[in-house]
């Protein structure tokens, strides 16, 4: 077996997010992640055994870079926190800009029903992120008790599918605050 690249290996993983998002689960195969990605014909099949590992390895890739998002607003974030602008910006960006890579994530998630070993590793990755959320929230001095992180997360995770899921160019930063004071009770109308 070829040494492994970690460029090729997140080159594919990414290919694979793209695929998730625009073909379903059941456009992904090796060969049109390898497409996807300009690398040769087989290149997949050196990194992951079987296309469930590969689904794993992009569900990995997601929290790798919701993670690196979350660290990045974190950063960003000056002043008194303000959760509702923070899940504003987090809804709004993740159902725009980010809209392929949340797209990709709900696909696995439905396919997780019926895949033993993807639910086992998204299950795995959302411990990791309820974790790292209620850290976040921490850190930040956000007013959020840790117990009630994974029910906010549950809340984000509604709302984003359904924002991800309308049509592209109707989510607004207007539609996205009036879900955010539907979430957290405390913001002013």
């Amino acid at each position: 077996m070829p040494p492994s690249n970690p460029d090729r290996r997140r080159a594919l993983t990414d290919a694979a997010i793209g695929l998730l998002a625009s073909s379903g689960v059941h456009g992904l195969t090796h060969r049109t992640a390898e497409r996807a990605a300009g690398l040769p014909t087989g290149t997949a099949s050196n990194y992951f055994r079987n296309r469930e590992a590969l689904l794993v390895a992009a569900a990995e890739r997601v929290v790798e870079l919701h993670l690196a998002d979350m660290d990045a607003a974190a950063d960003r974030q000056t002043g008194e926190p303000d959760l509702a602008e923070l899940l504003t910006e987090s809804l709004l960006g993740a159902a725009t800009v980010l809209r392929d890579r949340y797209l990709a994530i709900f696909e696995l998630r439905l396919e997780a029903v019926r895949r033993p070993e993807l639910n086992r590793a998204l299950e795995g990755l959302q411990a990791v992120a309820t974790g790292f959320t209620r850290g976040h929230h921490a850190q930040l001095g956000l007013a959020i008790p840790p117990e009630r992180v994974p029910a906010l997360m549950a809340l984000y995770g509604g709302a984003l599918f359904t924002l991800v899921t309308a049509p592209v160019g109707t989510v607004t930063r207007e539609g996205v605050q009036q879900i955010v004071r539907a979430m957290v009770p405390d913001v002013p109308r």
